[in-house]
């Protein structure tokens, strides 16, 4: 028979339960840290969410005033728009009437000074018609109201084209027929059967002439 000393037979059993034992106390610890960080978190959320509202709220706002501030300012550039318009508007009107017064009124002066010259030609008819008229005074008159008419006409820039004796030139002058003759140039003006007009340098009427040409020899 043996001696040796016989082990209880549920020591095997008890590490199991020592085993489980452990994990139900290590899953109630990590329920109670959970439960902890819960209620810990919990007002750390509220205060970040009312945080987060707070911030959505004031960038409404600031939306809304950056809209408010950003009509303001298209409505005060649209006025300024349309007074620009208004105003060029009045500026092509005015200057429409200051050039169709000024086409309407251009002789205004030119008239002003032909009033005395017409003036003078009444008196010199009305002489005339007179029984007792003077013809030298009449001739006189006629002369003088021709000078008049001449100073009234170059002041306002129209000059006379009399080419007597000059060369015939084409831009100022109208040649009516040609004339032989040995005494001048040919192409000479012989002749000036009406006088020619410029205003400014620019032909208003040209000058009706007679040119000369080469004499047919015999």
């Amino acid at each position: 028979m043996s001696t040796e000393p016989q082990r209880p037979e549920s020591a095997p059993q008890e590490a199991p339960q020592r085993d489980e034992a452990a994990l139900r106390a290590a899953v109630e610890a990590y329920k109670e840290a959970d439960t902890t960080l819960d209620e810990t978190s919990a007002p750390v959320d509220g205060a970040s969410a009312e945080s987060e509202a707070q911030t959505e709220e004031r960038s409404i706002e600031e939306l809304s005033a950056a809209l408010d501030a950003a009509r303001a300012e298209i409505e005060d550039s649209r006025d300024q728009v349309l007074r620009a318009r208004a105003e060029l508007e009045n500026l092509r009107r005015r200057h429409a009437q200051e050039l169709e017064k000024a086409h309407k009124f251009a002789l205004d002066g030119f008239v002003r000074e032909l009033l005395q010259v017409r003036d003078s030609l009444e008196l010199g008819c009305n002489a005339a018609q007179e029984a007792s008229a003077d013809v030298d005074k009449l001739r006189e008159g006629t002369e003088l109201t021709l000078k008049l008419l001449g100073d009234v006409m170059e002041k306002f820039g129209v000059g006379v084209v009399d080419p007597a004796n000059q060369p015939f030139d084409p831009e100022f002058h109208q040649a009516m027929s040609m004339q032989p003759r040995e005494d001048v140039p040919p192409n000479t003006v012989v002749l000036v059967i009406q006088k020619g007009y410029t205003l400014n340098g620019r032909l208003v009427r040209p000058a009706l002439v007679m040119v000369s040409q080469a004499a047919v020899a015999q």
